[in-house]
């Protein structure tokens, strides 16, 4: 089977993070998230693992969960909490149609290197993207905050040997004619030839 190569090209190399800041009004449909979700599970996986799990905020639980995130930080940092990141957690979360908190789900026996399995999540999360991408969607991978922290990994049902990978933020973009540039290093500075 072929496949139309030039939209390929044109989407891995035009996908972008769009962040919430940027997103507008509208909603993304459970549809959209259930097809972006149905692409993520068709990423490589070594030993058949499949190691990514997903937990979807939408709708008003976007804006709890962007609440409870505060409330961590806040509570973590104390009376030296900064006021401004507190709100902006809040306002993320706000913002975003839709968030996908993406997990790890380590192999029992061990027997896989763990960075075999974090690839395969990446893999998915790349997927996520690039569908997102392709429909129109405004979406943005992060891994700030309380990303690693047990508290988070707690909170969306992950075991001791799991992790948390990030949280992926979703929604309509406000201006969707606008071009989001990027660029990358030559790629003679990255490949060596042999041969």
């Amino acid at each position: 089977m072929k496949y139309d190569l030039e939209q390929i090209n044109h989407l891995i190399q035009n996908r972008r993070s769009i962040f919430p800041k940027d997103y507008g009004p509208g909603e993304v449909t459970k549809e959209q998230i259930t097809m972006l979700l149905e692409n993520a599970r068709w990423a490589p996986t070594h030993a058949m693992t499949q190691p990514w799990r997903f937990v979807v905020f939408n709708g008003k639980a976007c804006a709890e969960f962007g609440l409870w995130q505060a409330e961590e930080y806040k509570k973590k940092e104390g009376d030296d909490y900064n006021k401004s990141k507190y709100e902006k957690i809040i306002a993320k979360a706000e913002k975003a149609s839709a968030i996908i908190a993406i997990g790890l789900k380590r192999q029992e026996s061990e027997k896989l290197p763990l960075v075999e399995e974090i690839s395969a999540v990446a893999c998915a999360v790349q997927n996520i993207h690039l569908t997102a991408s392709a429909m129109g969607l405004a979406g943005y991978w992060c891994t700030g905050g309380m990303t690693y922290t047990k508290v988070l990994r707690k909170h969306l049902g992950l075991k001791k040997k799991d992790s948390c990978m990030g949280l992926f933020y979703l929604g309509l973009p406000a201006d969707p004619e606008k071009k989001h540039t990027s660029k990358r290093d030559d790629l003679d500075k990255v490949v060596e030839w042999r041969g």
